[in-house]
């Protein structure tokens, strides 16, 4: 069943994401930018947050969830255990989301045109899994980068 896949993927790929913010040995180095990086490690974990909540949460869940994607990368200084909560936080809501559906309900249409023709509900899944290790890798950089 590609759901169980997907469980286990967002699992494993979310369950990185915290540990790659624990890893951090200087908690202020998770909001650092430097000449051509220009998001901080911190900024895309609350950029991976809200998009997950939003895509998933709001338009499968029905969470009620409500996205302030300039905040995503404005914000500032949010201590490291609350970022690693939001983290827990959002795996938990994908794990229930993902558990309610069905493989047939992943064949049918994603309920919000996001690019530019409607897709079915398993593509986007997986494209918003690609979007999460993308941002996930740039966090792996950033760390072994700037967290010196």
């Amino acid at each position: 069943m590609i759901t169980e896949s997907l469980r286990s993927l967002y699992s494993r790929d979310l369950n990185k994401l915290k540990a790659e913010i624990e890893a951090y040995q200087n908690e202020e180095n998770l909001w650092k930018t430097d000449k051509n990086i220009a998001n901080s490690a911190g900024n895309l974990t609350l950029h991976l947050v809200g998009n997950l909540n939003h895509f998933i949460g709001t338009h499968l869940g029905n969470t009620g969830y409500v996205r302030q994607r300039d905040l995503e990368f404005s914000s500032k200084n949010i201590p490291k255990a609350e970022l690693i909560e939001k983290v827990k936080a959002t795996a938990a809501m994908i794990d229930s989301v993902l558990s309610h559906l069905s493989d047939d309900d992943l064949k049918k249409e994603y309920p919000l045109v996001v690019f530019e023709s409607a897709m079915t509900t398993d593509y986007f899944l997986i494209h918003l899994l690609a979007h999460l290790d993308y941002h996930l890798g740039q966090i792996n950089y950033h760390r072994r980068l700037l967290d010196i």
